[in-house]
């Protein structure tokens, strides 16, 4: 059995499960493109496996801290009803731009949660005099100090907030850019990131991706021939390409609901 490993084989593979090369697949070569990308698109913002959870880091430049000081991209705009008067946007400049393959950010690190080895760190006497022996000393007792130390960072000093849309490929952080980082700083973003096909060829031979294009070139394939509805061709025969739509939508919504219900991952994941 050839396995699909590219876009070119995958559209073969699904015409031969349509009944290619004893019945001719009536779909053109930039339809059935069309429907391989919109295929794999579907399975990379919805299947577990077609993002990954990772981490990507970014340099802090002068030239970055120096544009978030100003705001720019300012429109105004006139509200109706009887308050007249003008609603004016303001769009700052505190953002950086993430690649096009992010589809969502969980979480910007601290920039603050540096290690450190001062004597006077509330962390390093806690394990400098409680941790010296953890045959003397409760795991327990650690992990409900540590879970409260987390809440009280979280409480008084708090994450950056950030806002992300994967359409405009921005995260904004809105923060104090002069004073709480510096130029050369790094900063950790965790986020989802969809897996590219062409570099990770075995996505093509998934087994719900394999099923989900071939009813999708088949809707096609319907479509195509409704418009010969009704036509009878020689012998008596008559193109029903009404029957293999319906059969592809209904193929399709059971594929569309397995993922959703087996597949995702679950919403407060994706949420950035």
């Amino acid at each position: 059995m050839a396995i699909p490993n590219s876009k070119a084989t995958l559209i073969s593979y699904c015409k031969r499960q349509l009944g290619a090369p004893v019945v001719e697949i009536n779909v053109d070569a930039d339809q059935a493109d069309d429907i391989m990308d919109d295929a794999i698109q579907f399975y990379n913002e919805y299947h577990y496996d077609g993002s990954i959870r990772t981490y990507l880091k970014h340099q802090i430049t002068q030239t970055e801290i120096d544009n978030q000081k100003t705001n720019s991209n300012v429109t105004s705009s006139t509200s109706g009803g009887s308050d007249s008067g003008a609603t004016t946007w303001l769009e700052g400049n505190n953002y950086i731009e993430l690649p096009e393959s992010i589809l969502s950010v969980i979480k910007v690190f601290n920039f603050n949660d540096k290690s450190t080895n001062n004597m006077f760190d509330l962390r390093y006497q806690l394990r400098l005099n409680d941790i010296y022996d953890l045959t003397s000393t409760s795991i327990l007792y650690y992990e409900m100090v540590q879970q409260h130390l987390g809440m009280l960072d979280d409480i008084l000093v708090g994450a950056p907030f950030m806002r992300h849309s994967k359409h405009g490929n921005r995260l904004y952080i809105d923060m104090d850019w002069t004073n709480n980082i510096a130029a050369g700083e790094y900063i950790l973003i965790e986020c989802h990131r969809a897996q590219d096909p062409t570099t990770y060829t075995d996505i093509y031979n998934d087994v719900w991706l394999k099923k989900y294009a071939t009813a999708k070139l088949k809707m096609q394939w319907g479509i195509n021939l409704t418009k010969f509805e009704g036509i009878q061709l020689p012998g008596g025969v008559t193109l029903n390409g009404r029957q293999l739509v319906d059969d592809a939508r209904e193929e399709i919504t059971k594929l569309e609901e397995e993922l959703r219900l087996g597949y995702e991952l679950p919403v407060m994941d994706m949420i950035g």
